[in-house]
């Protein structure tokens, strides 16, 4: 598919920042991104952890002072399952209206959206696109436990619903944010694919990681949306390169390296109209963060564009289809330094603008 969306080298950004309140954190984010502002999740608040954030609405939640789990165990786990299903049936049919039904976010859970909403809803002109994210399905699905401590991945029916309740929540976001006449991008965060292919997950199959994505990408583009795919660390890339999602985002800063041995695959995925969102800023590195300036950065975009170029893509065509982003989340940084990487992003992507 042609992704008819060009960001031009814009900056965006990636789910977090340490604040504790929603507005300041919403603020900083139009400050700072206003062309393609995002939603903010403060991660202080432990609901809005990655993980806890989207799992209202499954079946078998359990919690103690210690842990938040699916008991599958418990008498009348068969019965939620299969109202789950009831429900999920009663959407894709029709009957229920996805906005009434258990697969959306909560203000208790995601105050950022909608506070987030508020203000774009306020602003004078519609953003260029609106960015939204959940939680990608291998990263969810080895995140939460059993009752046994075992990761739900491992169970296909639980592991099937979990995927089932992404996609559905990606889909809402969609709906939700159409609202603004602007491209809405999804993306699903997936740091836990850095450990695909290790021991800890050797039974788990690519062809069923690969499923998993797609079916949380098909929800997207159902309602119109682009899906992206964010992993922090060094991964299989082939994963995303070949899957339907329109980009791609990796951390740049510190491994273009690995990323760009997949170079017949990158061509590919850009030949075919999609993005690359460049991880520039490395949140990841906090003393590294300190002493990098927009010109650093800049430089060793310029590098590693170069290599990508070499591939047969023109500079042209390379900044109309790249994103510059931070490497991750800034929600572990202090409250100075994650001030600092919003401000880089813009700086870095002002640069690299300029130079058309």
């Amino acid at each position: 598919m042609d992704t008819p969306f060009r960001p031009r080298g814009l900056p965006a950004l990636i789910g977090s920042l340490p604040q504790t309140d929603h507005v300041e954190a919403c603020e900083l984010v139009l400050e700072h991104t206003p062309q393609i502002p995002l939603w903010i999740q403060l991660p202080v608040h432990k609901k809005e952890a990655m993980v806890p954030q989207f799992m209202p609405g499954l079946p078998g939640i359990c919690s103690t002072e210690d842990r938040v789990f699916l008991n599958t165990d418990q008498d009348d786990f068969d019965k939620d399952i299969l109202k789950f299903y009831e429900d999920y049936m009663a959407v894709v049919e029709g009957n229920t209206d996805l906005a009434d039904s258990r697969f959306v976010l909560s203000e208790e859970t995601a105050r950022g959206f909608f506070v987030f909403i508020e203000h774009v809803k306020r602003l004078s002109s519609p953003p260029v696109a609106v960015k939204g994210q959940v939680t990608g399905p291998f990263t969810f699905c080895t995140g939460i436990p059993d009752q046994n401590r075992r990761a739900i991945i491992y169970d296909d029916q639980v592991k099937d619903a979990a995927v089932t309740a992404l996609a559905l929540k990606a889909r809402w976001q969609v709906q939700q944010l159409s609202r603004f006449g602007c491209p809405v991008i999804i993306f699903f965060d997936e740091p836990a694919l850095a450990g695909f292919g290790s021991s800890e997950f050797i039974s788990i199959s690519r062809d069923g990681i690969a499923q998993s994505l797609e079916e949380v990408i098909a929800a997207v583009h159902a309602e119109g949306g682009l899906a992206g795919v964010h992993v922090c660390a060094n991964t299989d890339w082939s994963l995303i390169l070949e899957s339907a999602a329109d980009i791609v985002s990796f951390d740049a800063y510190s491994y273009f390296d690995r990323f760009i041995l997949y170079s017949e695959l990158i061509k590919a995925f850009l030949d075919a109209g999609k993005i690359i969102a460049w991880g520039m800023v490395p949140t990841l590195h906090a003393d590294e963060l300190e002493s990098a300036t927009a010109e650093s950065l800049f430089d060793q975009w310029q590098q590693k564009a170069a290599q990508v170029e070499n591939l047969g893509i023109d500079s042209d065509q390379l900044i109309s289809q790249s994103l510059i982003t931070p490497s991750c989340g800034a929600g572990s940084l202090s409250t100075e330094l994650a001030v600092k990487a919003l401000r880089l992003t813009r700086e870095v992507s002002e640069k690299i603008r300029q130079s058309i």
